[in-house]
């Protein structure tokens, strides 16, 4: 089962690309909430290329790391990668002078449905956040 989430982000293509593959933002958005951040982050944007990003509570005691290659990689369009067992698809749609970020992901076991919609949606909601307070 796929699971999608979005944002409509009312900033430039370029400065949604660039914020959500740059570790140097990632480190900056990536959490679903206030008590978790993410200290680290690799991104190697290319076609069989590795990420990873660090997720921690802020207190220390949990984290994990999230880490997949890149499968597809459509500059300002389109990132596919495959996490584990699992896949998922980035789009960036051009709506006016708005981007549509849509991700969509192959639901896991240990959790419900809504709560990794709700998880994967608040990490986007705060990217769409940061982004916002980009100049």
């Amino acid at each position: 089962m796929n699971i999608t989430v979005e944002a409509l982000i009312a900033a430039p293509m370029e400065r949604v690309w660039n914020a959500y593959t740059s570790p140097a933002h990632i480190i900056h958005w990536n959490a679903a909430s206030d008590d978790w951040h993410t200290p680290a982050a690799m991104v190697d944007l290319r076609v069989g290329g590795n990420f990873s990003s660090r997720m921690e509570a802020k207190d220390g005691s949990f984290g994990f790391d999230f880490a997949g290659t890149y499968t597809a990689v459509e500059p300002c369009r389109l990132l596919e990668y495959s996490f584990g067992e699992r896949k998922a698809a980035v789009q960036f749609l051009q709506q006016g002078a708005s981007v549509m970020v849509r991700v969509t992901f192959e639901a896991e076991t240990a959790h419900s449905l809504e709560q990794q919609r709700d998880g994967w949606q608040a990490i986007l909601h705060n990217f769409a956040r940061y982004v916002a307070g980009l100049t």
